[in-house]
């Protein structure tokens, strides 16, 4: 990587956060046109759901390949590759004649999206080495994430009852052109110091893993948890785990680096980040037919609900980056947390009626707790990581966000389908599910950000670190046993 001017690291973080924009933007910004969607194609429910769970699940699918690759290929590239097939499958969804048509045009759009998100932030760590640039530019792009998230509703409510649902996709498409522009011209190449080997094997079984888990929870709704079906689906998803583990640890160079997992800050950043966006994925699918369907509301004026949300992102999340990068993830980790659970329990007094300002406050605890998280699990993913395991952790860690997004609508998908097209107060009390599983995962969170910033697992963090500063000095490729783990980790404290 060249040296490169302050004003050359501005414009490819800039470049970098337009990627994030179309493809975050992309998973909140359907959610507001989803009524008009099922109007206009006669969509289910399940179909509404496989809407946003096709983009999601193909995201926490190959985001990990996608790294691997960028690390290998060169991550401009990669890079320009996705936006351009990002493009195309944003022009295929507003195209799209009915609603399979649309889901696959959404998988397409999602194959893009895999070489945009983990890939940027990839650049982003080698072009800010040094770790607090590194952890301000972290915030602004985790602010990016957070804001496109909560502000796709409202441009999407704008667009949709002006120019029709169509428009949500059709909008992506000057944006990547420029985008493709600016990456040929400002951001240089770079590629990791070792480049690893592409794992077919591992890669089928991840997409299998995820695509059955949430196929079982999507159809429960509709076929019920006992049906012969969905419990083939959980054991195939049981013994593809297994096999899974079984396969990378024999791997020299996995898809799924399970060294990483020795360390339990990063460990504790991917649940967080499933947790997190499986509560804000959920929160967001069912409020904008709460808002839409049982309020009444136009689509514009349902986007708009979610303002407070955005605003609490905008001004949070660049405010949590510098507090991560001066005193660490904790406080922002429980802020999440805590906000996350109390958001679940308010909802639960959510109803057809429920005032207005009650509601906005209430969405205001959802906008915190994803504005506090974003920065954290980011910093953590990469931070203390060797330089060539940068585009791997970072695809992790990102493909545990579009799992738990994707899970977050199964799940509240699978928990209202039998009381869509009943009265609103069905539809509140069916909701109750979901919130009291927001409330549990924000405990969750509380008790990991506790947990993984301890003395304890700072040192489980450097002993990782040195198994791959072993790998990369050539030492080794196979996994060490436990003795040998403890050994590495026992030296490494002891340089330091």
């Amino acid at each position: 990587m060249p040296d490169l001017s302050r004003r050359r690291r501005v414009l490819v973080l800039a470049i970098c956060c337009a990627g994030m924009i179309v493809t975050t933007m992309d998973i909140s910004i359907v959610t507001v046109a989803l009524p008009s969607i099922r109007a206009d194609l006669q969509a289910t429910e399940s179909g509404l759901q496989w809407t946003v769970d096709a983009y999601t699940l193909v995201l926490a699918g190959f985001l990990v390949l996608a790294g691997s690759s960028a690390d290998r290929h060169g991550r401009k590239r990669i890079f320009r590759t996705g936006l351009a097939v990002f493009g195309l499958g944003s022009l295929l969804c507003g195209l799209a004649p009915g609603v399979g048509w649309l889901i696959g045009a959404r998988a397409v759009q999602a194959v893009g999206g895999t070489m945009l998100n983990p890939v940027a932030m990839a650049i982003i760590a080698t072009t800010f080495p040094a770790p607090a640039q590194r952890a301000k530019a972290i915030g602004v792009f985790g602010a990016t994430s957070g804001l496109a998230l909560a502000l796709g509703p409202i441009l999407g409510g704008a667009l949709v009852d002006d120019l029709g649902w169509r428009s949500v996709f059709w909008i992506n498409v000057p944006i990547v052109a420029g985008a493709i522009v600016c990456t040929a011209r400002f951001v240089p190449e770079s590629r990791a110091e070792r480049a690893r080997r592409f794992d077919p094997v591992g890669q089928l079984l991840v997409v299998l893993l995820l695509g059955a888990v949430v196929s079982a929870i999507i159809e429960s709704g509709r076929l019920g948890w006992t049906s012969p079906v969905i419990l083939a689906l959980l054991v195939g998803a049981v013994s593809v785990l297994a096999g899974l583990i079984g396969y990378e640890r024999r791997r020299s160079d996995p898809l799924l680096e399970l060294r990483l997992f020795r360390s339990v800050p990063f460990a504790s950043a991917l649940v967080i980040a499933i947790a997190a966006l499986c509560g804000f994925g959920s929160f967001l699918f069912l409020t904008t037919q709460y808002l839409q369907e049982i309020r009444g509301m136009p689509a514009v004026t349902a986007g708009l609900a979610l303002l407070p949300a955005g605003a609490v992102i905008v001004v949070v999340s660049p405010i949590c980056g510098r507090l991560v990068g001066a005193r660490g993830p904790r406080l922002p980790l429980l802020v999440s947390g805590a906000a996350l659970a109390l958001g679940g329990l308010a909802s639960l007094r959510l109803s057809p009626t429920t005032p207005l300002p009650l509601v906005l406050a209430i969405y205001l605890l959802f906008g915190l707790a994803l504005a506090t998280s974003a920065a954290p699990i980011t910093n953590t993913a990469v931070s203390g990581m060797p330089p060539s395991m940068a585009g791997v952790a970072a695809s992790v860690t990102s493909a545990g966000r579009q799992t738990g997004t994707t899970l977050g609508v199964a799940i509240a998908g699978a928990a209202v389908s039998a009381a869509v097209g009943s009265d609103g107060s069905a539809f509140t009390t069916a909701e109750h599910g979901v919130w009291w599983l927001s409330a549990g995962l924000g405990i969750g969170v509380v008790l990991l950000g506790l947990l993984s910033t301890t003395p304890w697992a700072g040192k489980t963090a450097a002993g990782a670190a040195a198994l791959f500063d072993d790998l990369d000095a050539g030492k080794g490729a196979r996994v060490p046993n436990h003795r040998e783990s403890t050994g590495a980790q026992a030296d490494s404290l002891a340089k330091q």
